[in-house]
């Protein structure tokens, strides 16, 4: 070192002190110096530019002469105004012009096919096959993954890997064998939305009969006036307040129905209303066959499908990153139940397809949740209703930690936990209308110093649900912060004989194994962050050890989510791009799964 000094005299650096820092010096092409971001006029609506770039600068600007003083000028009138909120002028990270696209309807055609024609006159794609094969993008690569998965591509021309599977002339190839082969199996995606039911959706013709009946029996003022009606000694009559079509009335029918109240108390002065309430509107329909009893009997809790949550490990449901290619690779990993991203209830009801895609599940997924998020009692048993019917899902899931100001500030998500007659409404009603059991995930509160989740547990055992997450922070912490276990630990004691999961901080075996020890009434441990950064911590908690896989195997990982990906979303251009930006949305996490970085500068601990 002494020599390397005398050497480099001019060298302004001090290498026996770098030495001591483990400072190790950079030439000067290998330095990348600090963007600066600046405003481009181009990306800034009307409003904005007038704010920024006109500005209160008008020293240069000629004033007319006059009689009068000059107008004082404050010391903040140079000052720029700073823009704040969304720029909703920015474009897009991805949007391919229809123009240069071509028609979904022709672009998967073989050669053994008769020509397909676009039946749409107002189409907007590309119809030209030839004129296509001008502007087709350049391959990526030289395998294409669906190809040899399932012997033909379904985007057929327009793929980016589809030097195997296309002629000169663009017409896609199909591999027979394999393709039969692939035909025999069931669908690996499943819970798609069909046409037919997006359009019942759009033009509200499907039937919401049963969550009406049991939105209006849950009602608040009703509730109320059955109370002063039980305390008069009268009842009320059922016939009459279920409201039935002008085209057909039903005669009032006396309904007997004997119940366990231990095992029946989610049913809470619901019980003949809802029954009588649903007779009316089904009996409307002709049937034919034997006669089914279930608009007569509700079933009990005992009677409803169950899932096992005993020591079992959750992956969280994460909204954006949470999708069906990374859950695909955390069961690999070993996760015992997933749940899909938050999907918003008036979204799903109004048949959006990209509300609809978070609600897909693979064929690995063998225990599978649905998560909703929503403000109003009436849209959220709806939708649980429409989950409960059309989809293969075993429980829902209901957001009640949500802290995004949009959904927050419309009452949803955490925003619910201030409005308690709401909460319960839906709650209530969401449980009654499921034949499926119905789970909660929570905060501790909205502010810090006032947790009220403990108070909720045992009400939330009396109106149906039969398993409970508690995250360990509040919505104005956010995710900073440590997680508050010994909270965790209380709502666990207060939600007997509810199970509840405890959520926060897990991110090696050595959290999980001191959590289990420590909190004996948390009977679940639930995962988001920490799978983030290493999917392999399931493999970690199932073996008892800490595992760090090599590189090759973390590009293994990219690899593989690539590729579930493209099966996912399409390997068309659009669907490239969208596994790119997942893709790089997940880095951002598993960048941090390096054990030095984890040593010394870990992000979620401050």
């Amino acid at each position: 070192m002494a020599e390397c000094s005398e050497k480099c005299e001019n060298c302004s650096f001090d290498f026996s002190e770098d030495k001591q820092k483990g400072v190790c010096s950079i030439k000067e092409e290998f330095i990348v110096e600090d963007h600066v971001r600046q405003l481009s006029e181009k990306r800034l609506t009307e409003t904005d530019k007038q704010k920024v770039f006109l500005g209160t600068n008008v020293e240069n600007v000629e004033a007319p002469l006059s009689d009068e003083p000059p107008v004082k000028k404050f010391k903040h009138d140079d000052k720029k105004e700073k823009l704040r909120g969304q720029n909703k002028a920015r474009p897009p990270p991805f949007k391919a012009p229809r123009e240069l696209s071509l028609c979904p309807w022709i672009a998967d055609q073989t050669t053994a096919e008769p020509e397909k024609k676009c039946l749409n006159q107002r189409c907007a794609f590309l119809h030209d096959r030839k004129e296509y094969l001008k502007i087709r993008p350049v391959d990526i690569g030289t395998e294409c993954h669906i190809f040899n998965v399932t012997g033909k591509c379904p985007r057929g021309t327009t793929c980016r890997m589809g030097l195997r599977h296309l002629t000169k002339d663009g017409f896609n190839i199909v591999d027979e064998k394999r393709f039969e082969e692939h035909k025999k199996r069931s669908p690996s995606t499943m819970n798609r939305l069909s046409k037919d039911l997006q359009n019942e959706l759009r033009k509200h013709k499907y039937d919401f009969a049963k969550a009406e009946a049991i939105i209006k029996a849950n009602d608040p003022s009703r509730r109320k006036m059955q109370l002063q009606y039980s305390k008069s000694g009268s009842e009320i009559d059922n016939g009459e307040i279920c409201e039935v079509g002008a085209e057909y009335q039903k005669p009032k029918l006396e309904v007997t129905e004997t119940t366990d109240t231990s095992d029946n108390s989610n049913s809470v002065n619901a019980g003949s209303n809802v029954s009588a309430c649903d007779m009316s509107h089904e009996s409307a329909k002709p049937r034919i066959g034997p006669v089914d009893d279930s608009d007569l009997i509700r079933l009990r809790r005992s009677e409803k499908r169950k899932v096992d949550w005993r020591s079992k490990i959750l992956l969280s449901p994460l909204t954006t990153v949470g999708n069906l290619p990374f859950r695909r690779i955390c069961k690999e990993y070993g996760a015992d139940i997933t749940c899909g991203e938050m999907a918003l209830a008036p979204k799903i009801l109004k048949g959006a397809q990209e509300e609809w895609a978070l609600v897909k599940r693979h064929e690995c997924e063998d225990v599978f949740g649905v998560q909703l998020c929503g403000n109003n009692p009436g849209v959220l048993t709806r939708c649980a209703q429409l989950l409960n019917r059309e989809i293969d899902v075993d429980y829902i899931d209901l957001n009640l930690g949500c802290p995004i100001d949009l959904i927050y500030r419309q009452g949803g998500g955490s925003g619910m936990l201030n409005r308690l007659n709401v909460l319960e409404t839906v709650v209530k009603s969401v449980s009654q209308v499921l034949d499926i059991p119905l789970s909660i995930k929570t905060r501790t509160g909205v502010y810090i110093d006032r947790p009220i989740a403990h108070n909720l547990m045992p009400k939330f055992h009396e109106w149906g649900v039969s398993m409970i997450t508690v995250h360990g922070r509040s919505r104005e912490q956010r995710y900073t912060k440590l997680a508050d276990w010994e909270y965790i630990e209380k709502c666990a004691l207060a939600a007997r004989p509810v199970p509840v999961f405890g959520n926060g901080d897990i991110l090696s075996f050595d959290d999980y194994q001191r959590v289990k020890e420590t909190y004996g009434a948390v009977q679940g441990i639930t995962i988001g962050r920490g799978a983030l950064i290493k999917p392999w911590i399931f493999t970690e908690i199932k073996e008892r050890k800490l595992i760090d896989i090599s590189s090759g195997e973390r590009f293994d990982i990219l690899r593989k989510y690539a590729n579930y990906g493209l099966e996912h979303w399409g390997s068309d251009t659009r669907g490239v791009e969208t596994t790119r930006r997942f893709m790089l949305e997940w880095i951002s996490f598993l960048h941090r799964g390096n054990p030095f970085i984890q040593l010394f500068h870990f992000s979620q601990l401050v």
